[in-house]
């Protein structure tokens, strides 16, 4: 899933990802409970927050990262979009 002679600062976190481990199809659902699935994953992981801020900062739009689905990413970048102009 991860290319380890790729790393970054950006990008060192994955190493650590529990993810690293898991058939990445579990991380591309396409139902609520595979999402759950792929949510208890990242519930343990050490790296779900730069995982979230990755996916957010990249706009990535499909998949689980850091916990959240594509619709919960969306809502954050909204959120913070609303906040920033406030």
């Amino acid at each position: 899933m991860l290319d380890e002679t790729a790393e970054s600062p950006a990008t060192g976190w994955m190493a650590d990802g529990l993810c690293r481990d898991v058939p990445p199809g579990l991380f591309f659902p396409s139902d609520g409970v595979g999402v759950e699935r792929a949510r208890k994953v990242c519930g343990e992981c050490p790296v779900s927050a730069p995982c979230l801020e990755y996916a957010l900062a990249h706009r990535i739009d499909h998949g689980v990262w850091g916990g959240c689905s594509e619709r919960e990413r969306r809502r954050i970048l909204r959120r913070r979009r609303t906040l920033s102009v406030s």
